[in-house]
């Protein structure tokens, strides 16, 4: 950066070792072709956010809402508080990590361990009482995060598998306590792997890239395709989850090196994606579709966009006053908005920090001329 000194491109001799690891590091880290990276984030990340909130926290947050509009307003207001808070955290942990590296670091000059490099910046830079609260903060988010997996466990495994298939005329007090054998397996079996890892950070792509192209397809098709039933559900998820565990086994060099080098998770994520997509396909086409009640109640819940034609024809001769959806390309544009209202929201913190004045006026000067258009476009069409 141009205030803070980190301009690496031509290290001189003078340098330390470190410092020269670091740039090799930089220049072999698999995301050279930063373009391509961008643009399989931008698609992942289309595909995701079209499959709705994830089966855990979010849709836990999205169902404490009274109805859609509050939920919509819940969603924007998670973008506006965390966004901004977090990545000046983020910016200014990165900085004074990167400005300090040099004597920050302890770890092997061969086989880099960036994740030592965190616990020595808030130890060495945070003062106590404020690393108490950040230490707290970040134990927090975690515990959250990790309630809610607990919690949203046992209701997969007791309510759509014990209950419909195995005991289905237990009582109450049963499920109760298979609810709780069920979180004390998720925990432990969690316990457990957490000894078998090695490193977080290819934990973390693991699960943001690779496992989530088993998890995309199939929660995209629920809404966009009327045929779609529990069966697609099911040997989607299966065959995708199946395919996340079983292809980094494989070690397939072309999926370790193309198009990302040493970027496993993120080529992988487009074969995940179409291995589920076939299997959600045929596990609907090859099972009996939802009844005509079903359908038509969630038509006319949801009012979905996609291949809903069938379902849309038997509602409209219901109800010929039913209106369906109309508003795709408001949404769409609303959507392209939102984006870049959600990218100025985390680009003027980082530009603050590292004192790029320009940018960061850019950036909320774009961030308010978003939400005004928001405002009028999207905001004030919410309807309950």
């Amino acid at each position: 950066g141009r205030t803070t000194g980190l301009d690496w491109h031509a290290i001189s001799s003078a340098a330390s070792p470190k410092l020269h690891s670091f740039n090799d590091w930089i220049k072999t880290d698999g995301y050279e072709l930063f373009g391509l990276f961008f643009v399989m984030m931008l698609f992942k990340g289309i595909l995701v956010s079209a499959a709705g909130p994830a089966p855990n926290y979010d849709m836990q947050r999205i169902l404490a809402t009274k109805n859609p509009k509050e939920a919509s307003k819940m969603s924007s207001l998670v973008s506006v508080v965390l966004n901004p808070t977090r990545y000046f955290m983020v910016a200014g942990l990165t900085i004074l990590a990167l400005v300090n590296f040099d004597k920050l670091y302890t770890g092997s000059l061969t086989d880099p361990d960036f994740e030592s490099i965190l616990p020595e910046v808030l130890a060495t830079y945070v003062p106590v009482g404020l690393l108490g609260f950040l230490l707290a903060g970040l134990i927090a988010a975690f515990m959250s995060n990790f309630a809610a997996t607990v919690n949203a466990a046992p209701a997969y495994l007791v309510n759509d598998i014990y209950k419909r298939y195995i005991n289905p005329h237990a009582s109450e007090k049963t499920y109760v306590r298979m609810s709780y054998a069920a979180s004390l397996l998720i925990v432990v079996i969690g316990i457990a792997v957490g000894f078998l890892v090695t490193s977080i950070n290819d934990v973390v792509l693991w699960l943001t890239a690779a496992l989530w192209g088993g998890y995309t397809a199939p929660n995209f098709l629920k809404w966009y395709w009327w045929r779609f039933n529990g069966y697609g559900y099911f040997w989607g998820m299966l065959s995708g989850i199946a395919a996340a565990l079983l292809l980094p086994a494989l070690n397939l060099d072309m999926l370790q090196n193309w198009p990302l080098t040493e970027n496993f998770s993120m080529n992988a994520f487009p074969v995940i994606f179409l291995i589920s997509l076939i299997g959600s396909i045929l596990g609907s086409l090859l099972t009996k579709r939802e009844d005509d009640k079903t359908l038509k109640k969630f038509y006319r819940q949801v009012r979905p966009w996609g291949f809903w034609k069938p379902v849309e024809r038997m509602v409209m001769a219901e109800d010929p006053s039913f209106m369906p959806n109309r508003d795709f390309w408001r949404d769409m544009f609303n959507i392209v908005v939102g984006i870049v209202w959600q990218l100025s929201l985390m680009a003027f913190p980082v530009f603050l920090v590292i004192r790029e004045w320009k940018q960061f006026y850019v950036a909320v000067a774009v961030m308010i001329v978003t939400t005004v258009i928001l405002k009028y476009t999207w905001w004030d069409k919410l309807k309950d």
